[in-house]
């Protein structure tokens, strides 16, 4: 008898049920509980029909148009293609040191000695290229700390003094000296493959122009409470021998020299970040490990000869007000007994120069100043080099 409910007309018809059980089943991988003492088998699964070769090549004309049009867009900003100032590119100034130019004049400071110090301008008057070991927003005891255990060392170390950097020991790119010692050969190839096959020829290839960057950076409202900060955006142009300048744009655009001028102005009202009772503390610590690299470097013979880089505008007011020169350069001088260079001090650094964002010389008084600086340097202080490199 049939169910109730059951006609012919059902009877003709599929069962739903049983199709999905059998879809099921030929998908399905099976396992070894399905197949007990038999290897489970590799999964087949039918690769349908489709113009695999016309899809393939569609991807990659989108994929070179995308990354064309990128390209475009930040050529037509104004950036050029730059070499990344990476800790893998400081390495392979700070191997320079372990592959027989102990004896070279080393350059450490923070941003002010990386941009402003011209290196060609100094070798055509020295005669030699000095080794590049400053690093933006970066003390630079960490990296004489780290040339100071290193007997290899024999050479002269000028320090930059960027008051709000140095005497608070901030340390933004401070990681490089122990990725040096630690890199690995993987590590070296990648930046050798990037340096001559990238990063010569993609301006979108530097960091602040990165996808996940600029679109953090959009104008996204703030959360309650919190008050979204200007990062620090680009100001300069590397080469391989990381020789550094600052960027046209920031010299001859307005809109972006005020741009970065607004960056560095976030510090300059209270309430201070650390507040003053905190910088007095971290101006005598500062110090005081001032005095002890300075007496391993004396120790080895190696000279030791502070600058103070120029500075204008509001970025000084506010060095003269959180960091007054009595209580660090004057201080750090006469407590190390290492002798120091000033700007203020000498009329040939004490010029009008051009500094776009106040804290930085655009690249033509970059290199005026660096031949200003030899000339100082050598007459007052390192006089023995400079007759040495005469006489060769």
């Amino acid at each position: 008898m049939d169910a109730p409910g059951m006609n012919d007309a059902d009877a003709d018809q599929p069962d739903v049920n049983q199709h999905d059980a059998d879809e099921h089943a030929i998908h399905r991988r099976k396992t070894a509980s399905d197949r007990p003492g038999v290897a489970q088998p590799v999964p087949k699964r039918p690769v349908p029909v489709q113009p695999w070769n016309r899809i393939f090549v569609g991807m990659l004309v989108m994929f070179a148009v995308m990354l064309g049009a990128w390209e475009w867009y930040w050529r037509d900003f104004g950036v050029t293609p730059s070499i990344r100032n990476t800790d893998g590119l400081w390495a392979i100034q700070r191997r320079r040191i372990d592959n027989g130019e102990g004896d070279a004049t080393v350059l450490f400071g923070a941003s002010r000695v990386y941009f402003d110090m011209q290196l060609p301008v100094w070798e055509r008057l020295a005669g030699k290229r000095p080794i590049q070991l400053a690093f933006e927003g970066t003390t630079p005891l960490v990296y004489l700390e780290d040339l100071a255990a290193d007997p290899k060392f024999t050479g002269r170390a000028l320090v930059g003094v960027a008051p709000d950097v140095f005497f608070t020991g901030f340390a933004y790119r401070g990681r490089a000296a122990k990725y040096t010692h630690k890199e690995s050969p993987s590590e070296r190839v990648g930046q050798w493959l990037s340096m001559r096959f990238v990063e010569p020829y993609f301006a979108f290839y530097d960091p602040d122009y990165a996808l996940a960057t600029v679109l953090r950076r959009q104008p996204w409202p703030d959360r309650p409470g919190k008050h979204a900060s200007i990062d620090v955006r680009k100001l300069s142009q590397t080469d391989a021998g990381r020789n550094t300048h600052m960027w046209s744009k920031v010299e001859n655009d307005p809109d972006y020299r005020a741009l970065a001028r607004s960056v560095w102005a976030q510090d300059f009202e209270p309430p201070y970040d650390p507040p003053p009772e905190k910088i007095k503390e971290l101006i005598k610590a500062e110090i005081e490990r001032a005095v002890k690299v300075v007496k391993t470097l004396r120790e080895r013979g190696v000279p030791v000869l502070f600058v103070r880089m120029p500075s204008d505008g509001r970025y000084l007011e506010y060095e003269n007000t959180l960091f007054p020169r009595a209580e660090t350069w004057d201080a750090l001088l006469a407590a190390t007994g290492a002798p120091g260079i000033h700007f203020q001090d000498y009329p040939e650094l004490n010029q009008d120069w051009n500094l776009p964002e106040w804290s930085h010389l655009s690249q033509a008084d970059a290199e005026r100043f660096t031949a200003a600086l030899y000339g100082v340097v050598a007459r007052d202080f390192w006089k023995a080099q400079a007759d040495a490199t005469s006489a060769h």
